[in-house]
């Protein structure tokens, strides 16, 4: 193992492997990427692979209109030959509340302002795009073309080929055991592998995050929420967009290759590592969806799997340094979207890390707002 880095990315999802790629990229010296298992294996494996634009806050729609735009042409801008299952086929957000109607009106003018151009649809017109979807107290819908699926192993896989081949190191199965600092300065980061001495680390560390803060006495307000999904047989194309109904808690879509990818949150899961599945999520699954589009009752569920929401007390996510700690960045507290908006955080990690011009105004990441009280809350995630 390398002795000394410039840089250390703790954690190898697509954040992790996006944020080494761009500090690569812009010179950033020698970094190092340290995953405890094998990449993708945390939250970015375990994700639902959908995108979206259509978000309920301006910076959440700036941060995954950007990233969309980026994952259009991935392979070619990475230079890699990767086909990372790039698929814009939509997003229907049926809504069920007068007060959801509201919101999702109040999404749309802020949405449509910003160049995303999502519209609201009739229940009769949702038909056009579901056409055996239930309408049982439907009152409408938004619905973006420019939502979609990815891959998120393909594009993780990108991610780090390319920092790979721009001089990046990535350590899989090295979980670290602690950071060695001294007088507020990271000093090096010892792993089951052999000690990394540096002067700068990248939380990177998905729902785990708190407890690499801890290693240097951060106390970061993100913590781990378990959430089910499950898949079911291939067959023949018949759901074109990802329907995701915050009144039932759940999203659906059909992936390129046929198969159905389904998963819903429970509003009281508490604070857990634990990514065990359960039998009570296949009923409670396959109840709610049946509601919403009936046809599926008639498949079969060939597995289920769980992960980890990285939480943060606004749904929205913490990217910066921490006072306390000089030159420790956290780029974590995605609360579920850290997958889809992957391209732009690692861009403005390194921009940040390297003190360089940010692409957006970073300063409303920064872990002080919630005791400024300074909250973004994202209303629109399941």
């Amino acid at each position: 193992m390398i002795k000394s880095a410039d840089i250390v990315v703790i954690g190898g999802g697509v954040v992790g492997c996006s944020t080494a790629y761009n500090l690569a990229k812009l010179g950033a010296g020698k970094v190092v990427v340290l995953e405890k298992k094998y990449l993708a294996s945390g939250s970015t494996g375990r994700c639902g692979a959908g995108m979206r634009v259509q978000w309920g806050t301006e910076t959440n729609c700036l941060l995954s209109r950007e990233s969309v735009k980026m994952l259009s042409h991935l392979p070619e801008m990475l230079d890699v030959n990767i086909d990372i299952e790039f698929h814009q086929s939509g997003y229907l957000l049926p809504a069920y509340t007068e007060s959801m109607v509201e919101q999702f009106k109040k999404n749309l003018v802020l949405q449509n302002s910003l160049d995303i151009h999502a519209k609201w649809l009739t229940p009769e017109e949702c038909l056009d795009v579901v056409p055996f979807m239930s309408l049982k107290g439907v009152l409408g819908a938004t619905f973006c073309a420019e939502d979609g699926h990815c891959n998120p192993f393909k594009v993780t896989e990108a991610y780090a080929t390319a920092a790979r081949n721009l001089g990046v190191e990535i350590y899989t199965n090295t979980e670290v055991l602690n950071i060695e600092s001294k007088n507020g300065k990271i000093l090096s980061v010892h792993t089951a592998s052999g000690d990394i001495a540096t002067n700068t680390i990248v939380n990177a560390a998905g729902g785990y995050s708190k407890q690499v803060g801890r290693m240097v006495g951060v106390e970061l307000p993100i913590f781990p929420e378990r959430h089910e999904i499950l898949v079911t047989e291939p067959v023949e194309p018949t759901l074109g967009p990802m329907v995701m109904s915050f009144y039932h808690n759940l999203y659906c879509q059909q992936s390129p290759h046929g198969s159905f990818i389904m998963g819903l949150g429970h509003p009281n899961e508490p604070e857990t590592f634990n990514i065990k599945s359960s039998w009570q999520f296949l009923c409670d699954m396959a109840e709610r969806v049946v509601e919403i589009l009936p046809p599926l009752a008639r498949l079969n569920v060939i597995r289920q799997w769980a992960g980890l929401y990285d939480m943060s007390p606004d749904r929205t996510p913490i990217l910066g340094n921490t006072p306390a700690m000089e030159r420790f960045f956290t780029a974590a507290g995605f609360s579920g979207h850290g997958f889809m908006i992957s391209p732009i955080t690692g861009q403005l990690m390194a921009e940040i890390v390297l003190g360089k011009p940010t692409t957006f105004p970073t300063q409303m990441f920064d872990a002080g707002r919630f005791e400024r009280g300074e909250l973004f809350k994202e209303p629109l995630v399941v």
